[in-house]
């Protein structure tokens, strides 16, 4: 009797300069369910990346009037000019229940000597413990932080850009809408969305094949479906989550800051942010979307030297570079 067909390799579709990056460790735990209790124990490893990679890196507590939990952000600064500069404000990854900005500290120093603009990073309250719209008030108040004190901060505030990784780009996205329909801080002047995590209904009601290879390293659906569910307090893909919480699930995206999206064609979140690009188009919002062959997600960070990634990272620097220019 002749034997099945064994399943396909989903190694085989990645980009052969990316295959460095999925070594057994990361393979092993991209197979392993992601649950809510792992999350919290691996908590304290991105506390003590925090103290080791963030030394000497400035910090600064913004209280809130409304009784809120004071907001820490860090600043990264690496800046010559003497005039008003640019600012980013960047909200890092982790499936909306994890992670710390501690692990982009050296993008992120990079990115302010090469652009000579002020970094402000958010150290949002996660979920669980804190649902929507928790995150969201956190980045708004730093948000509205910086336009408060920008002469002290001698930044420019028409031209603060948002930006965020994986997590991180909802957040930057969610923060973008916000801003738009509360018409306190906007515009700004670009949002930028690094494999960004759009839409709860994927891995949910929208299925991923698994033999497409599509979502099988680092963030699958499964994990994709408790970040959602965290954030959100209710089930991922459910009929009616918070206003604003899904960016893919807002109907209006006219008035929205120009937009640079990427992301990797075996990225989890692959056709949610093609599809996210697109509606964007369609509302008359400049988007550049860039889509690399065989990339799965958090390729940048794992491979960092390969030539993909540095053309990845090249070119939402230049969307920012765009976007501040006087």
């Amino acid at each position: 009797m002749p034997s099945s067909p064994s399943a396909p390799d989903p190694l085989a579709a990645v980009h052969p300069s990316l295959r460095s990056g999925l070594g057994l460790l990361v393979r092993l735990m991209s197979r392993r369910k992601l649950t809510i209790r792992s999350v919290l124990s691996r908590r304290w490893l991105d506390r003590l990346v925090e103290r080791v990679a963030g030394r000497g890196v400035p910090v600064r507590w913004i209280a809130r009037a409304d009784g809120s939990p004071d907001v820490r952000v860090w600043l990264i600064d690496h800046r010559t000019r003497k005039s008003a500069a640019p600012a980013v404000l960047h909200l890092h990854g982790g499936g909306y229940i994890g992670s710390s900005m501690a692990h982009m500290f050296s993008v992120l120093k990079r990115l302010s000597a090469e652009l000579d603009c002020l970094v402000v990073s958010v150290d949002y309250r996660l979920a669980p413990e804190t649902p929507f719209p928790g995150s969201l008030e956190d980045n708004y108040a730093a948000l509205a932080w910086l336009h408060a004190n920008a002469a002290a901060l001698n930044i420019d505030v028409t031209r603060i850009a948002v930006m965020g990784e994986s997590a991180g780009g909802g957040h930057a996205a969610a923060l973008a809408i916000a801003a738009r329909d509360r018409g306190e801080y906007a515009p700004l002047a670009c949002q930028v969305l690094i494999y960004p995590m759009l839409d709860d209904r994927t891995g949910s009601v929208v299925q991923v094949p698994a033999a497409s290879g599509v979502g099988a390293f680092i963030w699958t659906a499964t994990s994709n479906v408790l970040g959602w569910s965290s954030l959100l307090g209710m089930p991922a893909g459910s009929a009616a989550p918070p206003p604003g919480a899904v960016p893919a699930r807002v109907a209006d995206l006219r008035g929205l800051p120009p937009a640079w999206i990427g992301v990797g064609t075996l990225d989890l979140f692959h056709d949610e942010d093609v599809a996210y690009a697109a509606r964007l188009t369609a509302a008359g919002v400049a988007t550049t979307l860039e889509v690399v062959p065989g990339a799965y997600h958090g390729f940048d960070i794992l491979v960092k030297g390969a030539p993909l990634s540095r053309a990845f990272a090249a070119s939402w620097l230049s969307a920012l570079r765009n976007a501040f220019r006087p």
